[in-house]
């Protein structure tokens, strides 16, 4: 399953040639829904803060909860001053508010109690490995939750795997049978080349979105069928290939 090790020996590497499959669907995938926008790095504090209250929520509320807490409070500071219970109210939208509130006012404790502001700037100047392990060290921060900072905030090499690019990834042999979620994030990482982490991702969750979909994945659209381990599985199971007479708007 594999070829060696990751760049920073932290997790297994994948073989050459499912690299080159990565890639391939890569290059697919962006010409069938085109090039990602460009991302302006945002605050790397406001990033984590944003994906806790997006866990276990839809983006539309937790985007609303996020508005909300900041037109409450003028800052950071002020949120780990202010009452749990107003924070709670704040991002009630969320759901799961005094669970999620708690973790803000952790996350941030342990962050003025380290570097003395509520500021997550000195990141920026470590490297991917210790960034990582620092940020898996605050409460409820877990590996996708880490790695959407490091990637989206932070410009670091890493992969965040949401339940549409783990079911892409298994679906098309891009992560192997009994790899879990958790490890899954830094064999991501390892498979695809550098650059294409951040593009990658945001292609895969539409991917899932739009075509690749949990109950009823709408295959004969797909662009990358062709290298898809669920879709020849399929056809074998109906005992001839399935037909690709569908166009893209249906």
């Amino acid at each position: 399953m594999t070829s060696g090790d990751a760049p920073d020996g932290g997790a297994p590497r994948p073989p050459a040639a499912l690299r080159r499959r990565a890639e391939r669907a890569d290059r697919l995938l962006e010409r069938y829904y085109g090039r990602p926008a460009r991302h302006r790095r945002s605050d790397p504090l406001s990033a984590l803060i944003g994906t806790i209250l997006s866990q276990h929520t839809s983006d539309i509320n937790s985007h609303r909860a996020f508005a909300r807490l900041r037109a409450r409070f003028p800052s950071w500071g002020a949120v780990l001053d202010a009452p749990v219970e107003a924070v709670v109210d704040a991002i009630r939208p969320g759901g799961l508010g005094v669970l999620k509130a708690r973790r803000i006012h952790a996350v941030l404790r342990r962050i003025v109690s380290e570097r003395g502001a509520p500021s997550l700037g000195f990141l920026r100047r470590w490297d991917g490995p210790r960034a990582r392990a620092w940020l898996r060290g605050l409460e409820g921060v877990g590996p996708k939750t880490a790695a959407i900072v490091l990637m989206f905030a932070l410009g670091k090499r890493a992969f965040a795997v949401d339940t549409h690019v783990y079911r892409i990834g298994r679906r098309m042999g891009l992560i192997p049978e009994g790899l879990s979620v958790e490890a899954a994030h830094r064999w991501m990482e390892a498979l695809v080349r550098p650059g294409r982490h951040r593009p990658l991702h945001l292609l895969l969750v539409r991917h899932g979105r739009e075509l690749c979909k949990a109950g009823r994945p709408r295959c004969p659209l797909c662009p990358v069928r062709g290298l898809c381990d669920y879709y020849r599985a399929a056809g074998r199971r109906r005992g001839r290939p399935l037909r690709l007479t569908a166009s893209r708007s249906a």
